[in-house]
């Protein structure tokens, strides 16, 4: 007898179709970033670790809201992009 009382899919591969809050991966400069999906937080990081910590502090310890962009895609912020520093 099933454990799912709903109609629910059980596939252990069927995954959520929104997309996590934060993606965490790596900048054309090799630096860690975080970017959150709506741009309100996020960051340079020295480390991975460090950037796993913010994101994970952020999101409750929730780790469908963290998403870690596959070695090779660079991952940007677009207020670390500008070719003129906006800084304040």
């Amino acid at each position: 007898m099933s454990r799912l009382s709903s109609g629910a899919s059980a596939d252990p591969l069927q995954r959520n179709t929104a997309p996590a809050r934060f993606t965490i991966g790596r900048n054309r400069r090799g630096r860690w970033i975080v970017a959150d999906r709506d741009g309100l937080v996020g960051g340079l990081f020295i480390n991975e670790a460090a950037a796993l910590h913010f994101a994970a502090a952020e999101c409750n310890h929730n780790p469908a809201e963290i998403y870690r962009a596959a070695d090779g895609i660079v991952t940007e912020l677009s207020v670390f992009d500008a070719t003129e520093p906006r800084l304040h």
